[in-house]
């Protein structure tokens, strides 16, 4: 006799989301996805990869982000719109599912919008940690937007960056940061232009908003052993680095592929010389070669870390008892009878009846 199965999705709302970061705290959650990525780019060749899967407009992008590593599936639906604060929306949102491969049934449904800054922090660090030297203290960060602090408290907390120098077009932008993170230890040093922003950093984070091909940081603003980690520029058009920045830099990347259409990576010719990161992680290529090199981690985002950063959230909700489960798939005596959900009850207490008859 069939008995009715259910497949039950634990759902991780925004809120649920932000409780287990402020009960773990930002430190020890951006540590454990820095952890996961690290652990999975290891895995690197296991994991069945592809491109994003971008819905361009004049006014932003939508984005779907999927990967598999053969036991579990994932994807990222986010999008890009820089004009989105003017209208009270954040520039970036996003949701996810991890699903099981052997039988399609989604584990997890979660906000992505916190996690993603979150897990883009540990990226940035992750990399840093691999390429930039390791005596940095001083980090210039171009953007003071929303994925800000992210970027501040991962390279704080786990870099041991001591002294941060900000700059961003909009005042209020960089103003905003400074109150969020007064109670921190952190330098906070506001500049009046990216030039003074950059003099004497070690490592310099960019992380603007603006879908335009922008040139922030040019080639003389470089010195030697500096480390740059170009997050903002993520799409076809939107560039943060002048050409000459990367000719004069040994240039790492996610998933080359990607990064050739959508990091600064697109300015350069198809034969110009980019290292995955994985490679480096795994012994497999070279990074930082002597303390004057200067090395640029040109970050677009990829799906792995969707996949690394979902499994965080998942287990550390399921480890402090957070999350519902939703019914986000129907559950049916029989999983061939799909109808029985909306059949009439008349119809079936008739069908019900004709069969006690003929019994």
């Amino acid at each position: 006799m069939k008995t009715e199965s259910s497949v039950q999705t634990q759902f991780l709302s925004a809120e649920t989301v932000a409780h287990l970061v402020k009960t773990l705290g930002i430190a020890d959650c951006l540590r454990g996805v820095a952890d996961y990525l690290h652990a999975d780019y290891l895995r690197w060749e296991a994991f069945d990869k592809s491109a994003r899967v971008a819905s361009h407009s004049d006014d932003g992008v939508i984005e779907l982000m999927p990967i598999s590593d053969g036991a579990h599936y994932t994807f990222k639906y986010v999008n890009g719109h820089p004009k989105n604060t003017a209208l009270g929306l954040p520039t970036v949102m996003a949701f996810g599912v991890l699903a099981r491969v052997d039988t399609g049934a989604p584990e997890v449904l979660s906000e992505l919008t916190l996690t993603t800054a979150i897990r883009t922090a540990a990226m940035s660090v992750l990399a840093a940690r691999t390429l930039a030297r390791p005596d940095c203290r001083r980090m210039a960060l171009i953007g003071n937007g929303a994925q800000s602090e992210f970027q501040a408290q991962a390279f704080h907390h786990l870099l041991g960056i001591e002294e941060i120098r900000l700059f961003d077009i909009d005042g209020a932008a960089t103003a905003k940061l400074m109150r969020n993170l007064a109670h921190t230890k952190l330098r906070l040093r506001p500049c009046g232009s990216v030039h003074e922003a950059v003099r004497g950093a070690d490592i310099v984070t960019t992380v603007t908003a603006d879908k335009t091909s922008a040139r922030i940081i040019t080639a003389d603003m470089l010195e030697p052993g500096m480390h740059i980690n170009g997050v903002g520029g993520d799409c076809p058009g939107k560039t943060e680095m002048h050409p000459d920045v990367l000719h004069g830099a040994s240039v790492f990347v996610e998933y080359e592929p990607q990064t050739r259409v959508e990091g600064d990576l697109q300015q350069m010719p198809a034969e110009f010389p980019a290292t995955e990161l994985w490679r480096v992680l795994a012994g497999k290529a070279v990074g930082r070669t002597d303390e004057r090199q200067v090395t640029l981690f040109d970050s677009v985002g990829f799906a792995l870390e969707d996949y690394s950063a979902l499994r965080f959230m998942r287990d550390s909700a399921r480890a402090l008892g957070l999350g519902q489960p939703i019914s986000l798939i129907p559950s049916m005596a029989n999983p061939k009878d799909l109808f029985s959900l909306v059949r009439p009850s008349a119809v079936a207490s008739d069908a019900g009846t004709k069969m006690s008859r003929v019994a």
